[in-house]
């Protein structure tokens, strides 16, 4: 029987994490980043803000955005680490705990901030 392994479930967030950060990274950059605080559009007030992330939608939005991207860098980097340093292959499965231990531990700590906003 072929061993079982993760893999195609690291992929999958890879490439999950891949395509949030495409598409909508750059348009929370280009609005917050530039746009409101070089004063080309009115930025939104410090309530408004506030009252659209305390809605649901905008919770489970905001942790897709910032979970998927966690997951996609963490696979990034532990194959860059692989290839960047000819690490042995004994030490993959350290590696790999290390980048999506960060990953997890970055996505728990949004989901209790985004749980916890009054």
């Amino acid at each position: 029987m072929a061993k079982r392994t993760l893999t195609p479930f690291w992929w999958f967030l890879m490439g999950a994490g891949g395509m949030v950060s495409a598409m909508l990274f750059p348009v929370h950059v280009l609005l917050f980043g530039l746009a409101f605080p070089l004063g080309w559009f009115e930025a939104p007030a410090y309530e408004s803000l506030h009252a659209l992330v305390a809605h649901p939608i905008t919770r489970l939005y905001l942790f897709v955005f910032i979970f998927l991207p966690l997951f996609h860098a963490a696979h990034r980097i532990r194959y860059t680490v692989y290839d960047l340093f000819r690490v042995q292959p004994s030490m993959h499965q350290p590696i790999a705990v290390v980048c999506y231990g960060a990953a997890t531990a970055g996505t728990i700590a949004a989901a209790y901030t985004l749980l916890t906003i009054s």
